[in-house]
C-alpha cells in the first residue's frame, strides 16, 4: 500500500455546552471529501486528543468512519499506544495508524527505531510514522528514516520537520518504496516538488479543493498562496485559526477549543479571511 494524496486531519468541533458536536463534524468530514480530499485522518493532534474522554474519542472515531465508509474513502487513525492501535482491528475504515515518534524522552535513533519494530509488529494495521522534531525532540538522520521505512507494516511518513534542511534533501534524493506525506502545511509546495506523494494538512480544511488540485498538479503559484493561508491559519496554536475561520463560515457552532488552548484572536482571524479570499480570487 502506497498513501497518496490529501489527508485532512479532522479537527473536533464542540457545541455551545462543550459536548463534541458531531453533527458538525460529520458534515465537515464529508465536505472536504466531496471538495477533493482523499481521505480522513481521525484522532490526530489536530482533533485535540488529550483533551476528549475516551467516550468522546469513539464517538468521533465512530463518525468520521462512517462517513469514510460512506464514500469509500481510507481513513488514517492517531494511535500510540498498544491498547489503541489493537482497537483498530474492528474498524474496517482504518487503512493505517498515525503514529509519533517517542516525544520528550529523546530515545536517540537505536531507540527509536526498536520502539518502531515492536510497535509496527503489534498493530494490526500499517503505520505512518510522524516525524515532527521540533515538537518531539527528537531528530533523526536520512539513515535512521530509511532504516525505519524498512521495518514491516510500515506504510510512510508524515513528514513535519519544519522547512527543508539537509536532512530532507539526502532523505528525498534516494526515498524508501513508502509514502511521504507533508506535514508542514506551509512547506508543502516544495516538499511535493522533491517527490513527496501527498500531505496531511489541517489547514486544507479550508480551500480544499485547491490543496488537492495542488497534490494532484503541483503548481508553484498556487502553492505560493496556499502556502500564505497555511502561514495564517498556524500564526497561534492549531487548530484554534481554523475552528475560528470554520465558525465564521457558519460551518461550526462555536469556535471553541478545550484547555490548554484558547480561541483565536480577532487579528488571527482577520489575517486569515484575507488570505483565504486571495486563494480563492486568484
Amino acid at each position: 500500500m502506497t498513501l497518496s494524496g490529501l489527508f485532512v486531519p479532522m479537527i473536533t468541533p464542540f457545541d455551545r455546552s462543550d459536548a463534541v458536536d458531531l453533527d458538525s463534524l460529520t458534515k465537515l468530514a464529508g465536505q472536504v471529501l466531496d471538495d477533493g480530499a482523499t481521505g480522513l485522518v481521525a484522532l490526530g493532534t489536530t482533533a485535540e486528543p488529550s483533551a476528549l474522554t475516551a467516550a468522546e474519542k469513539r464517538d468521533v472515531l465512530d463518525v468520521v468512519s462512517a462517513v469514510c465508509r460512506e464514500r469509500k474513502a481510507p481513513m488514517i487513525v492517531g494511535a500510540n499506544t498498544p491498547d489503541e492501535l489493537s482497537h483498530l482491528a474492528d474498524r474496517p475504515a482504518a487503512v493505517a495508524a498515525l503514529t509519533l515518534v517517542p516525544p520528550f524522552v529523546r530515545p536517540g535513533e537505536a531507540g527509536v527505531v526498536a520502539y518502531f519494530e515492536q510497535t509496527a509488529q503489534l498493530s494490526p494495521v500499517p503505520l505512518v510514522v510522524y516525524h515532527v522534531p521540533y515538537r518531539t525532540g527528537q531528530p533523526l538522520s536520512a539513515s535512521a528514516l530509511r532504516d525505519i521505512a524498512a521495518i514491516p507494516n510500515i506504510a510512510g511518513f508524515k513528514y513535519a520537520v519544519g522547512g527543508i534542511d539537509a536532512t530532507t534533501m539526502e532523505f528525498l534524493a534516494d526515498p524508501p518504496p513508502v509514502a511521504i506525506l507533508g506535514g508542514d502545511d506551509q512547506f508543502i509546495s516544495p516538499l511535493l516538488a522533491l517527490g513527496a506523494h501527498g500531505g496531511i494538512m489541517a489547514s486544507a480544511h479550508l480551500a480544499t479543493r485547491a490543496f488537492a488540485e495542488l497534490i494532484a498538479d503541483w503548481r508553484p503559484g498556487l502553492g505560493h498562496r496556499l502556502a500564505r493561508l497555511a502561514a495564517t491559519l498556524f500564526a497561534e496554536p492549531n487548530p484554534t485559526v481554523i475552528k475560528a475561520v470554520l465558525h465564521a463560515h457558519g460551518r461550526l457552532q462555536t469556535p471553541a477549543v478545550r484547555l490548554p488552548l484558547i480561541p483565536a484572536s480577532v487579528t488571527a482571524l482577520t489575517a486569515a479571511r484575507a488570505a483565504e479570499a486571495a486563494v480563492a480570487e486568484a
